[in-house]
C-alpha cells in the first residue's frame, strides 16, 4: 500500500507519512500514553524514510502499540524520531490490517517547484 506526506521540510514530510501509516491501521483516535525514540542513519533521504517507517513497524509490533503522533528531526542523513501513542485495543482501534514493513518500491524524497516536500513509499500489510 502507498503512503505519502508532504510538509515544509524532510522531517514534515516524514512526520506525515508516519501518520499515514497509521492510517492504514485504523481511524480511530491514538492517546499518547506511551513515548519512544528511535534513531536512525542512512546515505541519502529514501533509504532514510524507509529506515525510519520500519523502526516504527519494529516499535508497533514488539510494544503492541499504536503510535498517533510524531516529532522528527534530520540532520545530515541522521534522523531523530519520537512517537507517540498507546497499546492497541482491537475493540477500540478497530485494526484493519497490520503493516509488516516499508519497502524500496516507488521510494522517493522531493521538494516540488515551490518547496514543498513530498516523501513516498509502499508498505507491505
Amino acid at each position: 500500500m502507498g503512503i505519502l506526506g508532504t510538509g515544509a521540510t524532510p522531517a514534515e514530510a516524514f512526520e506525515q507519512v508516519a501518520l499515514g501509516m497509521t492510517a492504514i491501521v485504523t481511524y480511530q483516535p491514538i492517546g499518547r500514553e506511551l513515548h519512544v525514540t528511535v534513531a536512525c542513519e542512512a546515505p541519502d533521504l529514501e533509504l532514510l524514510l524507509v529506515d525510519w517507517l520500519n523502526a516504527l513497524v519494529y516499535e508497533m509490533a514488539t510494544r503492541q502499540a499504536l503510535f498517533g503522533a510524531f516529532a522528527v528531526t534530520i540532520d545530515d542523513h541522521r534522523l531523530t524520531g519520537e512517537a507517540w501513542g498507546e497499546p492497541v485495543d482491537r475493540l477500540r482501534h478497530q485494526p484493519t490490517v497490520e503493516v509488516k514493513g516499508a519497502t524500496l518500491t516507488g521510494v522517493d524524497v522531493h521538494p516540488d517547484d515551490h518547496g514543498v516536500w513530498h516523501a513516498r513509499c509502499v508498505v507491505d500489510v
